[in-house]
């Protein structure tokens, strides 16, 4: 940690310090919330992506079928 940030912590009120971590984690829940949905969402296109591919490539693949590998 550099010096000016050391100097501008010590300086600052416990209470202040206590309100400047809340924020940190909510931001960090924020983030991982965010990139975790966009996870499920990409999984989700890709299977829809897989399942779309067999339809067109004339495979004849029953709907349940398609319906399984969408779930995952």
């Amino acid at each position: 940690m550099k010096s000016e940030m050391r100097q501008v912590l010590v300086r600052r009120s416990f209470e202040k310090k206590i309100r400047k971590v809340g924020k940190l984690i909510r931001l960090r829940q924020k983030i991982k919330t965010t990139h975790s949905n966009a996870s499920a969402d990409d999984i989700l296109l890709a299977r829809l992506d897989t399942a779309s591919a067999q339809r067109d490539a004339g495979k004849g693949v029953p709907i349940e079928r398609m319906r399984e590998n969408i779930r995952g």
